[in-house]
């Protein structure tokens, strides 16, 4: 996805923000976040009309096989996954996903979601990670679903 000589980031300090790799570490902060704001998720511009998150939700040894997931891929570099942790508390506010695309077209899906007690700093978000990937080498057309207001 990246070329090997590539040193993928490891966090983003951007107050308000604090991007660093998801993993199981992150799971009952993270399942909290998502489980909140399902309907929110949803409606965010590259995930309206998604599958994720699941409606009737999933069990915490779930969620954490995902963030074990996203962490191997991580760690393998097929796709990147960041948790969103507000810069001052350390709680989880978001992901971001950065992945090639699932249906084997050149290119890299970005995606991120805030909860939704957190609405506020979608557009801030993906504005920072707009910004920060823009020094990547991925394929210029990566795709990052944008952003109102």
């Amino acid at each position: 996805m990246v070329p090997d000589d590539f040193d993928v980031p490891r966090v983003l300090d951007a107050p308000p923000f604090h991007l660093e790799p998801l993993g199981p570490q992150h799971n009952e902060a993270d399942h909290a976040a998502w489980t909140s704001s399902i309907e929110h998720i949803r409606a965010t511009p590259g995930w309206a009309g998604g599958t994720w998150p699941p409606l009737e939700g999933m069990s915490l040894e779930q969620n954490r096989g995902d963030l074990e997931e996203h962490a191997a891929d991580f760690e393998s570099r097929k796709g990147f996954t960041y948790t969103v942790l507000d810069a001052r508390t350390r709680d989880v506010i978001g992901c971001l996903y950065i992945y090639p695309h699932r249906d084997g077209t050149p290119g890299t899906k970005v995606r991120s979601w805030v909860r939704a007690s957190h609405a506020h700093l979608d557009g801030p978000l993906h504005d920072v990670v707009s910004e920060w990937i823009a020094d990547w080498p991925l394929a210029k057309d990566a795709e990052y679903a944008k952003r109102s207001g």
